[in-house]
């Protein structure tokens, strides 16, 4: 059953920015919510609808803070990914397919979690399901935040480690674009008259790199690069995409605020460095340890031995956890290959992984 609907899911192909791909499931996942007794309320962003379930609590835990669980319905794949380069596969106990790992088998994880607790006692269940968590959540910061206030406690869909464990802290993830506007030329009868806007960012690039050298434990890398058009023209305008990760937000704070601080080199040239996304730095703190010993005590209730560790990549539990709420994060199946074309999830797991869910639903 749960392989057939993640099947179902991975088959709605929903990459992000595509309105009304995401959308479509939206609708699939609103019915489904339903149908496990929730109340759904749509968020409309111009890149795709966010969704809000709350689930009530049941018996004399129905009157307590909710637990919530964030999700996201975007993928990195566009369509028709699914019938070229990631068919869906079966093969010895391995499902392999766009979405499957990052992160749709986490969302038949809770589905599966919520059918099971349906007649037990339990806290309400908040879920919050974005559009654009691939791209930093630009358009669900706000509603995370309003959705996060008053909980108990909050857990993310995420992939796991690869032997399972959660994930218990994350770095932070800033994304930022440079753009120039030079002044165009011809390259050879007129080159002077010209602002080269991809010389001036290839220096501010540099620039970038040494305010990074700084500081450890920071990374830095370009993404994209878009500029010029003719080899027989100076460019007028280029643009870059750069993502940072921070482990602490002072080292975060110090980094922006020197690169979009930045200057041009050259007297004509224009530059502008925006923050596209940005996601906190979620540290260690004794609330999650406290709340990851009540999920090893839950994970041995049904048979399994969990625990936790740090993770360097980003996702929306960064701005829990950052907001001081407790957080654990990897509650997805277990596998591999997120957004790589190897792609794929221990069929086995998503069992296992609602078993849990269940067990943190019913205890905590």
């Amino acid at each position: 059953m749960m392989i057939d609907r993640l099947r179902e899911y991975v088959g709605h192909e929903t990459p992000t920015g595509d309105t009304e791909a995401l959308n479509a499931f939206a609708d699939r996942l609103a019915e489904r919510y339903g149908e496990l007794g929730g109340t759904t309320r749509r968020v409309p962003t111009r890149t795709g609808d966010h969704l809000v379930a709350d689930f009530p609590g049941r018996g004399p835990r129905a009157g307590e803070a909710p637990l919530l669980f964030l999700g996201h319905h975007d993928t990195v794949w566009p369509v028709g990914q699914l019938q070229d380069a990631m068919r869906w596969r079966e093969q010895d106990g391995v499902i392999h397919g766009p979405g499957v790992f990052d992160m749709k088998g986490g969302l038949v994880v809770l589905e599966t979690a919520l059918e099971q607790v349906a007649d037990l006692d339990h806290r309400p269940v908040r879920v919050v399901v974005v559009a654009d968590e691939e791209i930093g959540s630009p358009s669900a910061r706000d509603l995370v935040t309003a959705e996060s206030a008053g909980v108990f406690a909050a857990f993310g869909l995420e992939p796991p480690h690869p032997n399972g464990d959660l994930k218990t802290s994350r770095w932070g993830s800033t994304r930022v674009r440079i753009e120039v506007t030079g002044r165009e030329a011809h390259a050879a009868l007129d080159p002077s008259s010209g602002v080269s806007a991809i010389d001036e960012l290839v220096d501010q690039l540099i620039l970038v790199r040494a305010v990074v050298s700084r500081y450890d434990e920071v990374l830095c890398n370009v993404g994209t690069i878009t500029g010029g058009g003719r080899t027989n023209v100076v460019p007028g305008f280029a643009a870059a995409d750069i993502g940072f990760r921070f482990v602490d937000p002072e080292t975060e704070r110090a980094v922006l605020d020197a690169v979009t601080g930045l200057g041009p080199v050259r007297a004509d040239a224009e530059l502008q460095v925006r923050v596209m996304s940005n996601r906190p730095a979620w540290q260690p703190s004794p609330a999650t340890d406290e709340l990851l010993g009540k999920v090893i005590t839950a994970g041995r209730s049904v048979g399994q031995e969990v625990d936790g560790a740090a993770a360097s990549g980003a996702a929306d539990t960064n701005l829990t956890g950052w907001l001081g709420v407790p957080t654990l994060d990897g509650l997805g199946p277990l596998g591999q290959g997120a957004h790589a074309v190897h792609e794929q999830v221990i069929a086995a797991s998503l069992a296992e992984r609602a078993d849990l869910v269940a067990a943190i639903i019913t205890s905590l």
